[in-house]
């Protein structure tokens, strides 16, 4: 469903941009009637039928606004306004609070964990192989069909592999599917629920469920308010953007729209990613290299630096204490605009919690994603096509643009080293998916990755298949690959190791 504008991508685009509109209204007078009006200008008589019920669609929606605003969903055992605890969102200092994933109860269609059935599709052949593969007898025929005992399946899927027709289909909540680390269980009625001790936030549930059903909090209708307000806020914005605002918006087109939108000035993440290339690769070489340490471990995907702490904490001394792009740019920032706010926009739902951290609150004041972003424009209605900057962003380099896609953090690392370390050779390994990522953390762990540079994604091709992404993962990768290519410099400059920004 990645990239597709289907019906749970236009209620969440609707939510935002309603949410938005609120915090640039910003009227305390009249916030709570406006916010409780919301559901029913989203859903009523004249809209498009979501679900089998008006009143069902509605009460989502009613969760969804709340999460929009920055808050929890509210309890089922017990009645709590639709506005409660607004009062203390109604500010522009207001951080995430976690958990930042959360299932929708009422949108949760209590899809099966894992079940093979028999679809209609069944011939009922002579040759039952799917009878004869089972090792416990769980199939047999009815009606002149194959039927499965679900008490004796025990999931092997030997017959679904065997079947000459494709008769039969696995079944299988796709959130828990998506979920690298098997956070996703089921409540007592069935539902998905996250296991918060489990969960690194990245996302991919929520991206990947059908019904809309697992959303995050934001913070739109904080900026929004932040902006309307004429404070001195800057945008830093992650290279994975190129394409994510239409396929013909170039960063003039980007920077415009937001001093549009009331932003003060507008820097390239990939800048912090330039010194993060420079500030690792000599890391590597310091550390690595030297045998101080057997392997490093990349930090700048915050939900697989979370999967290497929980999972895998004999492991934390190798993960890489240099500045985060998002961070390291920040703090650029912070320096040259010093009582400036500064928001992040990009792809990703876990930088929303890294930002909580409390070594980052004071560099980083807002997150939002590439979706929540293209919200506000449309709740300003800012058409990017209109609106052209007389420069482009600030000048970064291809190596720091590549760290937007899967691979690009260990590539843009190993050119530094190449170019300024030319006699010390460069071991590389990556992992894309958080799956793939527990595997070579157990490799690394065990000592089979002694030497390696190893980066982590904890989505599968990298930032540009974040969830807050709003186009197809192949299109942003062929988009990013151009953003690069056409970059002046391939690589940072070696003295920008030498930059403190701690």
């Amino acid at each position: 469903m990645r990239g597709l504008h289907t019906t749970v991508r236009a209620i969440r685009r609707r939510v935002f941009t309603e949410v938005a509109k609120l915090g640039f209204k910003a009227d305390a007078d009249t916030l709570l009637d406006d916010m409780e009006s919301i559901p029913y200008e989203i859903v009523n008589d004249d809209t498009e039928k979501y679900r089998e019920s008006t009143y069902r669609s509605r009460a989502i929606v009613r969760e969804r606004l709340r999460l929009a605003m920055g808050l929890s969903l509210r309890p089922e055992n017990k009645p709590v306004h639709l506005t409660a605890g607004v009062e203390a969102s109604n500010i522009s200092e207001k951080y995430y609070e976690p958990p930042l994933m959360q299932v929708i109860p009422s949108a949760c269609e209590s899809c099966e964990e894992n079940k093979y059935e028999v679809s209609n599709v069944c011939k009922g052949c002579l040759a039952h192989p799917c009878q004869e593969v089972c090792p416990k007898g769980a199939i047999s025929m009815v009606n002149g069909r194959s039927f499965i005992d679900q008490d004796k399946c025990i999931k092997c899927g030997r017959c679904k592999s065997v079947c000459p027709y494709d008769a039969i289909a696995k079944k299988e909540r796709p959130c828990q599917k998506a979920c690298g680390v098997n956070a996703i269980v089921s409540d007592k009625y069935g539902r998905a629920f996250i296991d918060n001790d489990k969960c690194v936030s990245c996302g991919m549930c929520m991206v990947s469920c059908p019904f809309g059903a697992i959303s995050d909090k934001s913070q739109i209708f904080q900026l929004a308010r932040a902006l309307s307000e004429g404070e001195e806020v800057v945008a830093e914005i992650a290279p994975a953007f190129v394409g994510q605002f239409g396929d013909n918006i170039t960063p003039r087109n980007i920077k415009a729209a937001l001093r549009e939108l009331g932003f003060s000035e507008v820097y390239e993440v990939a800048l912090g990613a330039d010194i993060g290339a420079i500030a690792e690769a000599h890391h590597y070489v310091d550390k690595v290299v030297t045998g101080e340490l057997p392997f490093l471990l990349t930090s700048c995907c915050p939900s697989w630096a979370v999967l290497a702490k929980k999972y895998f904490p004999d492991v934390i001394d190798e993960i890489s204490q240099e500045l985060t792009p998002m961070v390291a740019t920040a703090r650029t920032i912070k320096q040259e605009h010093p009582n400036a706010k500064v928001v992040f926009i990009g792809p990703c739902a876990s930088k929303k919690l890294e930002a909580s951290r409390r070594s980052v609150r004071s560099d980083v004041d807002f997150v939002v994603t590439f979706e929540e972003m293209q919200a506000m424009f449309d709740a300003k209605g800012i058409d990017l096509t209109k609106y052209e900057a007389e420069s482009s962003f600030h000048d970064a380099t291809g190596a720091g643009r590549g760290y937007g896609c899967a691979g690009g953090v260990a590539e843009a690392i190993e050119k530094c080293i190449n170019a300024y370390y030319p006699d010390v050779q460069v071991n590389i390994e990556h992992a894309e998916g958080l799956a793939e990522c527990k595997k070579i953390l157990a490799l690394a762990k065990a000592g089979r990755m002694n030497g390696c540079l190893i980066e982590g994604m904890g989505c599968p091709g990298g930032c540009i298949a974040g969830a807050g992404t709003n186009i197809p993962v192949a299109k942003a990768k062929k988009n990013l690959a151009t953003f690069v290519k056409n970059s002046s410099k391939p690589i940072p400059p070696k003295e920008l190791e030498e930059i403190e920004l701690k």
